[in-house]
């Protein structure tokens, strides 16, 4: 009798160790921080599972793993999802680790925030040391300084003995040149932000390096002048800077009697000189909307695109010729030119959602990830802007004209006064960008599952002022509160992206016979 007693009270026992969840031990734990005032736990990644318990402000929650936009925690003898929305994420520091760059381009970021400023780009391959984790975000080590990168582009692994860094400096090959990477940034008389402005310098201009101090430079000014720099605007190089007189980047000739030739790349700045239509000047670069322009003296002219034109023979952009685009396979965007236009920046901030998140932040998400997927298949993508700075709808619309784009496509999310109204919609103007709109529209369509609004006429600048085949996407309603809180996840722009990219491929490939 005591046997099968012990017998039964053995089977009792492995069926309850078996029943209990178990937690990994080898999981790399993450500790983030409840940043509401009540925030259900749930059985699964999703708001569809049922609801298991509630975790309150401030609390410390650990992290086992991520799915989408959804993290599995810790939760008393089990474990549970929440959010992650809701949840501020702690830093981690990470040991011997590096990352590795998935794709070309990847903006190296000042701080971990899309509107911080680029100071410079990875390729594809690209291995850089790891420092620490901060939500989606990691910093690493680039160009002797500190960057983020986002980790959705990135590979982490174990630091290896073969790792290939980018170039830093080193006693035994000092960097010699540092260059701008910011539209503008102010020279200082010390190294230090408070320290007198005098003077300003452009994005691509290029400077002598005479000292160091922590994270500024001190440069060598045109004018013979010394001042100084912040270093996390721009980047190193250990080749000499250009001088002007051996810098030539074609010419470009004046179109209207009476042009005026100013001191800088503004309308605002002085006017040095006024020319006639016909005359020719030497280039010596592009200042957005702008050329540096050599006078006779060999001093340095800023005139506007758009009256003059270009009989450059080193072309100012790198735009592939005609010839390369004939010779595109289907399947592929080879040879073609896209401009993709993250909608709003800077101190337009677009509009507002429900639950607060501001569309400029979530169009340049967009359009990065968008980015990516058309240079995977050749494209020869350019954004009208990189960063949380403001663009005027013009310039937006020049910079298609500039590049000859075969396609414009202009990324929004909608709103309007009542929260109800969902979906997705694609714009066009002129007929000729209407067969665009349609192929882009269907392949976003099979990809989202969005009310679908349809491709409708738009009276937007961007396209009613584009000689090129221009669409503006309108990504679903912020306006709306559970619209919102599907389009601003991961996995939302995933698919979009991916939608976007197979309307554009279908476009390109019913053009060729």
């Amino acid at each position: 009798m005591n046997d099968k007693i012990r017998q039964k009270m053995t089977i009792l026992f492995l069926a309850i160790i078996l029943l209990v969840p178990t937690i990994p031990v080898d999981a790399q734990d993450t500790e983030v921080t409840v940043n509401v005032s009540s925030l259900k736990v749930r059985s699964g990644p999703g708001l569809t599972y049922d609801t298991i318990g509630v975790v309150n402000l401030n609390d410390k929650l650990v992290v086992l793993d991520k799915e989408n936009d959804w993290f599995q925690i810790k939760y008393g003898t089990t474990t549970g999802w929440v959010a992650s929305w809701y949840i501020t994420s702690e830093s981690v520091e990470m040991t011997n680790k590096q990352v590795v760059s998935k794709v070309n381009r990847l903006n190296v970021r000042t701080e971990p925030s899309t509107s911080s400023a680029v100071i410079g780009q990875l390729n594809e391959g690209d291995q850089l040391t790891a420092y620490k984790s901060e939500g989606e975000w990691i910093e690493i080590e680039f160009q002797g300084r500190k960057g983020w990168v986002n980790n959705s582009y990135i590979t982490v692994r174990e630091q290896t003995s073969t790792n290939v860094e980018v170039p830093t400096s080193s006693n035994s090959n000092p960097e010699k040149v540092f260059v701008v990477s910011v539209d503008k940034l102010n020279v200082r008389a010390k190294a230090d932000l408070t320290s007198k402005q005098i003077g300003q310098v452009k994005k691509g201009d290029q400077f002598e390096i005479i000292a160091t101090d922590h994270n500024w430079v001190q440069v060598k000014l045109g004018s013979g002048k010394s001042g100084w720099l912040y270093s996390f605007y721009g980047t190193f190089s250990n080749e000499q800077p250009s001088s002007p007189t051996s810098k030539s980047n074609g010419s470009i000739t004046i179109l209207y009697n009476g042009t005026n030739l100013r001191s800088d790349s503004t309308t605002n700045s002085d006017v040095v000189k006024r020319v006639d239509a016909g005359e020719t000047f030497e280039v010596s670069d592009k200042v957005n909307d702008w050329y540096k322009i050599y006078l006779e003296d060999k001093s340095i002219a800023y005139v506007a695109s758009w009256v003059v034109s270009s009989s450059s023979s080193t072309p100012i952009e790198n735009i592939p010729k005609k010839e390369e685009k004939q010779s595109r396979k289907k399947g592929t965007l080879q040879g073609l030119n896209i401009v993709i236009d993250p909608g709003h920046g800077g101190n337009d901030r677009g509009t507002t959602g429900a639950l607060g998140t501001d569309e400029k932040d979530i169009t340049l998400l967009t359009a990065e990830l968008l980015s990516s997927k058309l240079q995977a298949a050749g494209a020869n993508v350019i954004m009208t802007r990189q960063s949380d700075i403001y663009v005027d709808l013009r310039k937006r619309v020049s910079i298609g004209h500039q590049a000859n784009a075969d396609a414009f496509i202009s990324l929004h999310y909608d709103a309007v006064d009542n929260s109800a109204v969902r979906g997705y919609t694609t714009y066009y103007m002129h007929s000729y960008q209407k067969k665009l709109a349609e192929y882009v529209h269907d392949g976003l369509g099979d990809m989202v599952s969005l009310k679908d609004r349809g491709t409708q006429p738009g009276n937007y600048l961007v396209l009613r002022e584009n000689k090129q085949k221009a669409i503006l996407i309108e990504l679903g309603y912020l306006s709306n509160p559970t619209e919102e809180r599907n389009v601003t996840t991961r996995q939302f722009r995933e698919q979009a992206t991916h939608g976007i990219y197979n309307g554009i491929i279908n476009y390109f490939n019913s053009q060729i016979n």
